[in-house]
Order: structure tokens, then C-alpha cells, then sequence
């Protein structure tokens, strides 16, 4: 049976297509990985004993949209970082991670047809987390991968494509802190990027899923920028995670924060779709949103890193100190070569930055970089990026 047409050109996902690359390669020393963005942070430490009063609840179908208690730490999380006050029930949904959110909301929100009857179009920043695309394929729209390089300060330019591509894009995926790069959205880009989706009437999905990695100032959220500038809540849909904040990313829990309208629309797709989280961990979960304690911790630990990373790569020509999230975006000549000397060198494994990105206008933006994750132990990341700084950069 032949794969749909829609996906014959989708390349292999990253990981795997890693493993490929240094099949049968030898590592040159002790393995320090950096590739995965999976923080190994400590966990908090109340997670056994709350875990352990709440295990009757695996003897009963979870709430598909977020237990109340759940969906009201979500809000009240909200309301405490982004001061602004969303309604439990009606504006937020808990997710099964937030990769399953970002792939159903595109689902539930994007029209077949686009409001000049056209192709609907779906915008992506070029590098960018790879569920984007598979999504705006699965709705047969066309995925429109808008480059976020130095030149535009590593956010994507949304601003500068044609009105009539505009006028029939449906979806804008923004990621703040950026992912691969570190990028934070001003309340400026913010503040244009909703202006267009006024103008050009497309709702924004906004990944914010590493904005409690940060090194000085917090990012804003698009849904607090929108509230401030009296915009319909239902023009942002904003993403949000335990895995980066909370080092919890095989807990799987996330939510969506939108307006009333959209909210439904994507409750009423997941009644048939949506895979709920286990009650016990709903539980957890509620928990967890509501401390700040192990949040700040963590920060810490991520701060130190980046007195690291600088210590080491502030003389390196192209080296950009990440304003936030926890990879380093690092120039090579060559990506893939510079990732398997690396490995067969130093025994250190990072991420060919071609593989996070796509080839659009003839150009790849993640061509000339590697992404190295700083999700390790203080000791095995300054050790990792000596090595890698010996290596690659001598």
C-alpha cells in the first residue's frame, strides 16, 4: 500500500535519522549526549508521595478534557505568570503533551478552503519543532517554511511575505523562546504579529513551551500581548508544557489556552481523538503547576550553564548566547560532518541543525549548525562543550 501522497516527501524524523548518520561509528569517548531536548534536571521532590494517594484513580476512565482541579491549576498558573485570568472550563484544555496539542489544534482550527477560496496555507518558523508540518500536511494545507536565520534576529519574518499568500494562511506557528536558537519575541514582534493576524484574519498558535528556561527577563506570552491590546482571545492559541519546566517530560502533560470558541472546537475533536492523561497523574500533574519552588531550582542550574557555554564560546566568531531554552544554535561549515567528527573524536553527540529544518527558496537554514542541548549535569556539560570546543574549534 503506498504512503499518502501528501507525506511521499517527509523526510525522516531527526532522531532516527541520527542514528543512521553514525551507524557503526565508534564513538571517540565516554558518550555525553546532547542531542534530545529531555531535561534531567531533579524532579520535584513531592511527586511519590502525592503519586501514591491518588493511584485509586487508575481504576477509572480520566477526564478527556482535564480534570476540574487540573484545568483550574492550569488557569490559576496563568493568571500567576501572564496576569491574565482564563476561564478553567471554557478557555483551557489539557493535553497529552503538547506535541499532540499542536498537531490537533491544527486539525480542529484550519479550514479545507481558505476564506478566498484558495489553498489554505500554514506558516512555520524554518528551523522549527517538525509536528508543524506533519500537521499542516494532515489537513491538506500547504506548509510555508519561513526562514528564522541571524539576519532576522533567528525569529521568522512573517511580515515580509506576499498579502495574497497572507490573506489565505489559516495558521501561524510562533515559537517563543525559539527553538532551536534561543530567540524571545519582544512585546514589539509580538504586538506586529498580531496586527497581521487581524489584518489577514489567521490564528496564531503560539509554542511557549520553554519560556520558564530564561536567563534574565521572562517572555511574554502572544495571549497576554493580545489581551492587552483588546484582540479577541480566540486569535491565540497558546501552548504550554511540564517537560521543560518541571524536567517532567514522560509525565505528558500539557495544555491550550484560547478563546471560548476555539476551545470547544478542539474539546469536540478530541472526544474522538484525544488519548486523556491517567487520573493519578492529572493529579500529579495539578500539583506540579501549582510550586514554583522546584521552577526556580532548575533556573538556577540553567544559569550556570549558560555562564558555561559563555565562558567558553564568548571568543568564537557566530557564537549567540541563548536569551533562553537550553540549546546552543553553534556556526560549522558543514553539519553533518561536524557531528560525526564529533562523535568518532570525542565521544560527544549533538544534532546536524539540517535536520530540524527544511530546504525552502534553495536555501536550508539549519545547514551551517549543530544544536547541542545543555539538559546534562553541571560537570557533563562543561565537559561536553570542552570537548566539542577542542574539537570543532580549535
Amino acid at each position: 500500500m503506498a504512503f499518502p501522497e501528501r507525506f511521499s516527501n517527509l523526510p525522516d524524523y531527526a532522531f532516527p535519522r541520527l542514528r543512521k548518520l553514525l551507524h557503526g561509528m565508534t564513538p571517540g569517548g565516554t558518550e555525553i549526549n546532547m542531542t534530545i531536548g529531555e531535561p534531567r534536571h531533579p524532579m520535584p521532590d513531592f511527586l511519590d508521595e502525592v503519586l501514591a494517594g491518588a493511584t485509586t484513580g487508575f481504576a477509572k476512565y480520566p477526564p478527556n478534557d482535564g480534570a476540574p482541579f487540573l484545568l483550574e491549576a492550569m488557569a490559576d498558573w496563568v493568571a500567576r505568570r501572564f496576569d491574565v485570568t482564563v476561564n478553567p472550563e471554557r478557555e483551557v484544555l489539557a493535553l497529552n503533551g503538547t506535541r499532540e496539542g499542536l498537531f490537533n489544534s491544527c486539525i480542529a482550527l484550519c479550514p479545507e478552503v481558505a476564506s478566498n477560496g484558495e489553498k489554505p496555507a500554514v506558516l512555520l518558523p524554518n528551523p522549527f519543532y517538525q509536528v508543524y508540518a506533519v500537521a499542516a500536511m494532515t489537513v491538506g494545507a500547504e506548509p510555508v517554511y519561513v526562514p528564522a536565520t541571524e539576519a532576522s534576529g533567528f525569529l521568522p519574518d512573517f511580515a515580509s511575505f506576499d498579502p495574497d499568500l497572507l490573506d489565505r494562511t489559516q495558521i501561524v506557528y510562533q515559537c517563543s523562546p525559539s527553538n532551536p536558537q534561543g530567540a524571545v519575541a519582544s512585546k514589539d514582534y509580538l504586538r506586529g504579529l498580531l496586527e497581521l493576524a487581524e489584518k489577514h484574519d489567521f490564528t496564531i498558535f503560539s509554542d511557549e513551551c520553554y519560556s520558564e528556561v530564561y536567563r534574565d527577563t521572562p517572555p511574554l506570552s502572544a495571549l497576554q500581548v493580545a489581551r492587552e491590546m483588546g484582540i479577541d482571545p480566540n486569535r491565540v492559541v497558546i501552548f504550554h508544557s511540564l517537560s521543560k519546566r518541571s524536567n517532567l517530560p514522560g509525565i505528558r502533560c500539557g495544555f491550550a489556552s484560547s478563546g471560548a470558541e476555539n476551545i470547544a472546537r478542539m474539546k469536540q475533536l478530541r472526544n474522538y481523538s484525544g488519548a486523556p492523561l491517567p487520573l493519578p497523574l492529572q493529579t500529579v500533574a495539578a500539583a506540579v503547576w501549582q510550586d514554583e519552588a522546584h521552577v526556580e531550582q532548575s533556573r538556577k542550574m540553567y544559569h550556570q550553564k549558560y555562564q558555561i557555554a559563555d565562558e567558553i564560546f564568548g571568543d568564537l566568531p557566530g557564537y549567540r548566547s541563548p536569551e533562553a531554552g537550553f540549546f546552543l544554535w553553534l556556526p560549522v561549515e558543514d553539519a553533518e560532518k561536524a557531528t560525526t567528527k564529533l562523535w568518532q573524536e570525542t565521544g560527544v553527540k549533538v544534532l546536524p541543525g539540517s535536520y530540524l529544518s527544511r530546504s525552502a527558496n534553495g536555501t536550508n537554514p539549519g545547514d551551517g549548525y549543530i544544536r547541542a542541548a545543555l539538559v546534562t549535569d553541571i560537570d557533563d556539560t562543561r565537559t561536553g562543550l570542552t570537548r566539542l570546543r577542542s574539537c570543532l574549534y580549535r
